[in-house]
Protein backbone atom coordinates (compact mmCIF):
# COMPACT_ATOMS: atom_id res chain seq x y z
CA UNK A 1 0.00 0.00 0.00
CA UNK A 2 1.51 3.49 -1.26
CA UNK A 3 1.89 6.18 1.83
CA UNK A 4 2.05 9.72 1.51
CA UNK A 5 6.33 10.01 2.47
CA UNK A 6 7.11 13.10 4.99
CA UNK A 7 9.18 16.19 3.36
CA UNK A 8 12.44 15.74 4.77
CA UNK A 9 12.41 19.59 6.07
CA UNK A 10 9.69 18.17 8.01
CA UNK A 11 11.50 15.24 9.39
CA UNK A 12 14.70 16.85 10.20
CA UNK A 13 13.09 19.63 12.02
CA UNK A 14 11.05 17.12 14.41
CA UNK A 15 14.97 15.35 14.51
CA UNK A 16 15.74 19.09 15.88
CA UNK A 17 13.38 19.21 18.14
CA UNK A 18 14.60 15.90 20.56
CA UNK A 19 16.23 17.45 23.53
CA UNK A 20 19.40 14.77 23.38
CA UNK A 21 20.33 15.43 26.93
CA UNK A 22 16.81 14.76 27.91
CA UNK A 23 16.39 11.83 25.64
CA UNK A 24 17.74 8.42 25.85
CA UNK A 25 19.98 6.95 23.12
CA UNK A 26 17.68 4.23 21.91
CA UNK A 27 14.79 6.28 21.69
CA UNK A 28 16.12 8.55 19.95
CA UNK A 29 17.93 6.29 17.36
CA UNK A 30 14.11 5.01 17.05
CA UNK A 31 13.09 8.22 16.09
CA UNK A 32 15.44 8.65 13.32
CA UNK A 33 15.04 4.89 11.94
CA UNK A 34 10.70 6.15 11.84
CA UNK A 35 11.37 9.62 10.08
CA UNK A 36 13.85 7.90 7.77
CA UNK A 37 11.21 5.32 6.99
CA UNK A 38 8.47 8.08 6.48
CA UNK A 39 10.41 10.53 4.48
CA UNK A 40 11.10 7.84 1.16
CA UNK A 41 8.82 7.17 -1.10
CA UNK A 42 9.38 3.68 -1.18
CA UNK A 43 8.43 0.90 1.03
CA UNK A 44 11.54 -0.10 3.30
CA UNK A 45 12.64 -0.71 6.55
CA UNK A 46 15.54 1.08 8.59
CA UNK A 47 18.00 -0.38 11.14
CA UNK A 48 20.98 1.49 13.01
CA UNK A 49 23.48 -1.03 14.18
CA UNK A 50 25.93 0.04 16.59
CA UNK A 51 29.94 -1.70 17.31
CA UNK A 52 31.19 -1.54 20.70
CA UNK A 53 34.53 -3.70 20.79
CA UNK A 54 33.81 -5.41 17.59
CA UNK A 55 30.69 -6.56 18.94
CA UNK A 56 27.38 -5.33 16.46
CA UNK A 57 24.25 -4.94 17.80
CA UNK A 58 20.78 -3.81 16.38
CA UNK A 59 19.80 -0.39 18.43
CA UNK A 60 16.69 0.86 16.72
CA UNK A 61 14.61 -1.08 13.69
CA UNK A 62 11.28 -0.33 12.03
CA UNK A 63 10.52 -3.78 11.32
CA UNK A 64 11.82 -7.11 12.43
CA UNK A 65 12.56 -7.89 8.85
CA UNK A 66 15.59 -4.98 9.15
CA UNK A 67 16.88 -6.17 12.21
CA UNK A 68 16.71 -9.89 11.21
CA UNK A 69 19.11 -8.69 8.11
CA UNK A 70 21.30 -7.23 10.47
CA UNK A 71 21.92 -10.37 13.15
CA UNK A 72 22.67 -12.02 10.00
CA UNK A 73 25.64 -10.09 9.78
CA UNK A 74 26.54 -10.39 13.03
CA UNK A 75 26.10 -13.81 12.99
CA UNK A 76 28.96 -14.34 10.19
CA UNK A 77 30.85 -11.59 11.24
CA UNK A 78 30.24 -9.61 7.70
CA UNK A 79 28.24 -7.97 5.78
CA UNK A 80 27.47 -4.02 4.91
CA UNK A 81 26.20 -2.63 8.03
CA UNK A 82 29.47 -3.73 9.77
CA UNK A 83 31.57 -2.78 7.28
CA UNK A 84 30.06 0.74 6.98
CA UNK A 85 30.55 1.21 10.50
CA UNK A 86 34.16 -0.06 10.64
CA UNK A 87 35.21 2.79 7.69
CA UNK A 88 32.30 4.96 7.30
CA UNK A 89 31.72 4.55 4.24
CA UNK A 90 28.06 4.63 2.48
CA UNK A 91 27.57 0.90 1.28
CA UNK A 92 25.08 0.53 -1.28
CA UNK A 93 23.67 -3.26 -2.72
CA UNK A 94 21.58 -2.06 -5.92
CA UNK A 95 20.63 -5.47 -6.51
CA UNK A 96 20.83 -8.22 -3.99
CA UNK A 97 20.06 -10.91 -6.52
CA UNK A 98 23.01 -10.13 -7.97
CA UNK A 99 24.99 -9.35 -4.72
CA UNK A 100 28.94 -11.49 -4.53
CA UNK A 101 30.73 -9.55 -2.03
CA UNK A 102 28.13 -11.33 0.67
CA UNK A 103 26.41 -14.09 -0.79
CA UNK A 104 25.20 -15.28 1.92
CA UNK A 105 23.34 -12.67 3.50
CA UNK A 106 22.55 -11.41 -0.08
CA UNK A 107 20.45 -14.97 -0.52
CA UNK A 108 19.36 -14.75 2.66
CA UNK A 109 17.96 -11.13 2.39
CA UNK A 110 16.52 -12.55 -1.32
CA UNK A 111 14.27 -15.51 0.34
CA UNK A 112 13.23 -12.80 2.47
CA UNK A 113 11.92 -10.44 -0.09
CA UNK A 114 14.59 -7.35 0.31
CA UNK A 115 15.26 -6.35 -3.35
CA UNK A 116 18.28 -4.05 -2.63
CA UNK A 117 19.86 -2.04 0.55
CA UNK A 118 21.99 0.86 1.59
CA UNK A 119 24.30 1.01 4.72
CA UNK A 120 26.05 4.79 5.87
CA UNK A 121 28.39 4.63 8.25
CA UNK A 122 27.81 7.08 11.36
CA UNK A 123 30.48 10.37 10.56
CA UNK A 124 32.13 9.28 14.09
CA UNK A 125 35.48 7.60 15.91
CA UNK A 126 35.08 6.64 19.20
CA UNK A 127 34.72 3.06 21.55
CA UNK A 128 31.20 3.04 20.02
CA UNK A 129 30.39 3.24 15.64
CA UNK A 130 27.67 2.58 13.62
CA UNK A 131 25.55 2.86 10.66
CA UNK A 132 22.28 3.47 9.36
CA UNK A 133 20.78 0.79 7.42
CA UNK A 134 18.10 0.85 4.70
CA UNK A 135 16.22 -1.83 3.39
CA UNK A 136 13.77 -2.01 0.15
CA UNK A 137 11.90 -4.68 -1.33
CA UNK A 138 12.50 -3.27 -4.68
CA UNK A 139 15.87 -3.18 -6.64
CA UNK A 140 17.82 -0.13 -7.36
CA UNK A 141 15.66 1.80 -5.03
CA UNK A 142 18.02 4.38 -3.63
CA UNK A 143 19.70 6.92 -6.25
CA UNK A 144 22.07 9.97 -5.40
CA UNK A 145 19.31 11.91 -4.14
CA UNK A 146 17.90 9.28 -1.60
CA UNK A 147 21.56 8.85 -0.27
CA UNK A 148 21.95 12.44 0.05
CA UNK A 149 18.77 12.60 2.58
CA UNK A 150 19.67 9.14 4.38
CA UNK A 151 23.24 10.42 5.12
CA UNK A 152 21.14 13.34 7.34
CA UNK A 153 19.73 11.06 9.06
CA UNK A 154 22.78 9.12 9.84
CA UNK A 155 24.66 12.64 10.29
CA UNK A 156 21.74 13.21 13.09
CA UNK A 157 22.24 9.59 14.67
CA UNK A 158 26.07 10.46 14.92
CA UNK A 159 25.55 13.46 16.48
CA UNK A 160 22.90 11.86 19.14
CA UNK A 161 25.23 8.94 19.58
CA UNK A 162 28.30 11.61 19.99
CA UNK A 163 26.31 13.26 22.61
CA UNK A 164 25.76 10.09 24.47
CA UNK A 165 29.19 9.27 24.87
CA UNK A 166 30.20 12.29 26.26
CA UNK A 167 27.37 12.16 28.84
CA UNK A 168 28.69 8.78 29.63
CA UNK A 169 31.74 9.69 30.23
CA UNK A 170 31.09 13.24 31.84
CA UNK A 171 28.97 10.94 34.55
CA UNK A 172 32.23 8.53 34.80
CA UNK A 173 34.35 11.32 35.69
CA UNK A 174 31.99 13.09 38.32
CA UNK A 175 31.04 9.96 39.79
CA UNK A 176 34.52 8.62 40.02
CA UNK A 177 35.61 12.40 41.54
CA UNK A 178 32.33 11.86 44.16
CA UNK A 179 34.16 8.43 45.00
CA UNK A 180 37.31 10.12 45.61
CA UNK A 181 36.14 12.75 47.95
CA UNK A 182 34.27 10.16 49.74
CA UNK A 183 37.53 8.27 50.23
CA UNK A 184 39.48 11.09 50.90
CA UNK A 185 37.08 12.76 53.60
CA UNK A 186 36.92 9.03 55.84
CA UNK A 187 40.57 9.07 55.33
CA UNK A 188 40.72 12.59 56.75
CA UNK A 189 38.39 11.24 59.63
CA UNK A 190 40.23 8.07 60.54
CA UNK A 191 43.50 10.35 60.80
CA UNK A 192 41.75 12.65 63.17
CA UNK A 193 41.16 9.97 65.22
CA UNK A 194 44.45 8.87 65.40
CA UNK A 195 45.47 12.47 66.26
CA UNK A 196 43.65 12.21 69.05
CA UNK A 197 44.10 8.78 70.47
CA UNK A 198 48.48 9.33 69.58
CA UNK A 199 48.66 12.67 70.33
CA UNK A 200 50.50 12.95 67.14
CA UNK A 201 51.18 14.61 63.64
CA UNK A 202 49.07 14.37 60.26
CA UNK A 203 51.50 12.60 58.65
CA UNK A 204 52.07 9.79 61.53
CA UNK A 205 48.57 9.35 61.81
CA UNK A 206 48.65 8.42 57.80
CA UNK A 207 51.71 6.31 58.22
CA UNK A 208 49.67 4.38 60.85
CA UNK A 209 46.66 4.00 58.76
CA UNK A 210 49.06 2.47 55.84
CA UNK A 211 51.06 0.15 58.01
CA UNK A 212 47.55 -1.34 58.75
CA UNK A 213 46.59 -1.40 55.85
CA UNK A 214 49.66 -3.18 54.84
CA UNK A 215 49.70 -5.72 57.52
CA UNK A 216 45.67 -6.56 57.02
CA UNK A 217 46.04 -6.75 53.12
CA UNK A 218 42.89 -3.72 53.17
CA UNK A 219 42.74 -0.68 51.17
CA UNK A 220 43.57 2.29 53.45
CA UNK A 221 40.11 3.33 52.81
CA UNK A 222 38.54 0.47 54.35
CA UNK A 223 40.95 0.76 57.85
CA UNK A 224 39.94 4.15 57.61
CA UNK A 225 36.26 3.29 57.23
CA UNK A 226 36.13 0.06 60.19
CA UNK A 227 38.27 2.98 62.26
CA UNK A 228 35.46 5.77 61.96
CA UNK A 229 32.96 3.10 62.59
CA UNK A 230 34.40 1.72 65.40
CA UNK A 231 34.56 5.16 67.12
CA UNK A 232 30.67 6.26 65.86
CA UNK A 233 29.90 3.12 68.14
CA UNK A 234 32.04 3.57 70.94
CA UNK A 235 30.33 7.11 71.09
Amino acid sequence: MSHQPTDPGDAFAELGRIKLGETGLDDVLQRVAELAKRTLDAPVEVSVTLVRNGTGHTAAFTDDLARDMDERQYAQGRGPCLDAAASGDILPVPDLSTEDRWPDWAERGVKAGVGSSVSIGLPVQDAVVGALNVYARAPHAFDDDTITVLETFAAYAAVALANAQLYDSTATLARQMQEAMANRAVIEQAKGIIMAERRCTPGEAFTILAKVSQDSNRKVRDVAQALVDRAAGER
